[in-house]
């Protein structure tokens, strides 16, 4: 199926998110989006650390949600 130039114009756009580097990052938990953004591993790497409670990072979890704690990711990635 080929798509017609009109029709690009009306695809939906991938939102992307920007990123502040690590080093910059000063709250105490990142969402997982940003844990895997900054330890470039899958969403499901990080889900599967926290269900096996198996990764090298311990989620928090806060009403349903995960926060992984900051300090563990810039030590896990050698950042100060």
């Amino acid at each position: 199926m080929l798509i017609k130039d009109h029709e690009v114009e009306d695809m939906p756009q991938r939102v992307t998110e920007t990123f502040q580097p690590l080093e910059a990052v000063t709250k105490p938990l990142l969402t997982t989006t940003e844990f895997c953004h900054y330890t470039n591993l899958a969403k499901q790497t990080a889900w599967l650390w926290s269900c096996k409670d198996s990764g090298k990072v311990k989620p928090v979890r806060i009403g349903g949600k995960l926060g992984w704690p900051t300090k563990d990711i810039k030590a896990l990635c050698g950042v100060q």
